[in-house]
């Protein structure tokens, strides 16, 4: 009987001292749940759309003088509508992303000096022809380089640009003995720069807004002694900015955890 109590109150005393030494027992901790991070390495494929303009110089070939028209020089504007596609792939290394990028696109930005040159006075002396441009298509290769803020991304980009500038000279007034136009298209080249922020929309879709500002080399229209309408020789330089929003479907590059 002694025995049955003795083992009765003893389990009573274990179960009133079992709280107090679970308190001091040590426990491990639930890992915190980790939280996605988004992973901008991958190939992508986008398109894009916006507008810009361009800014134009017309300069004599042949030097200074002090005998119009041989001295003269012109500048003019010029702005239109840009839509094309892109391809390039991104790698992603901490919160900095490196990539190429290669695009194309059609142009319809063109203007032309006919308002300044039948204006009074004519701010450019010397000048009476009438020079348009028109950038009917383009393309880029080029370098980027970012900074990520998990679906966000700041970057820059640059490299070399290429496309056809047709360029019109009309004869104001007609040149006897020769045509009214000259017109031919300059196969430009030069390079390209700017920048723009990108979000990643869902894990494959990237929307993003750009800019980039091109100057291509100049090209010099020869005279011997006259180009074919009539004028003497000339260059024409061409510089464009471009503003365009795009989107972009990225292959691969999963969202990872980040502890």
């Amino acid at each position: 009987m002694k025995r049955i109590l003795l083992t009765t109150a003893s389990l009573g005393v274990l179960g009133l001292l079992s709280p107090a030494l679970g308190a001091d027992l040590p426990y491990a901790k639930a890992p915190a749940i980790a939280a996605p991070v988004y992973d901008w390495t991958g190939v992508y494929v986008g398109v894009f759309g916006g507008g810009g303009f361009g800014n134009h110089n017309v300069n004599n070939a042949n030097g200074p003088s002090n005998t119009a028209p041989t001295d003269f020089t012109a500048n003019y504007d010029s702005t239109g509508g840009v839509a094309g596609g892109e391809v390039g792939y991104n790698w992603q290394s901490g919160s900095i992303v490196y990539g190429v990028e290669s695009d194309l696109f059609w142009s319809g930005i063109k203007g032309n000096d006919f308002n300044a040159i039948n204006s009074t006075p004519n701010p450019f002396p010397g000048v009476s022809a009438v020079d348009a441009d028109n950038l009917r298509w383009g393309g880029t290769i080029r370098a980027r380089a970012g900074y990520t803020v998990d679906r966000w991304m700041l970057f820059f980009t640059g490299g070399y640009a290429f496309g056809d500038i047709q360029h019109t000279n009309t004869a104001v007034p007609q040149v006897a003995g020769f045509p009214l136009n000259d017109q031919f298209t300059v196969h430009a080249n030069g390079l390209t720069g700017g920048g723009g922020i990108a979000y990643a929309v869902t894990n494959n879709v990237i929307a993003k807004l750009e800019y980039r500002y091109t100057n291509f080399n100049g090209y010099n229209r020869p005279g011997n002694p006259f180009t074919p309408n009539g004028q003497i020789s000339y260059t024409t330089e061409s510089t464009y900015s471009v503003v365009t929003l795009g989107l972009d479907f990225k292959f691969g590059g999963p969202v990872v955890a980040k502890y």
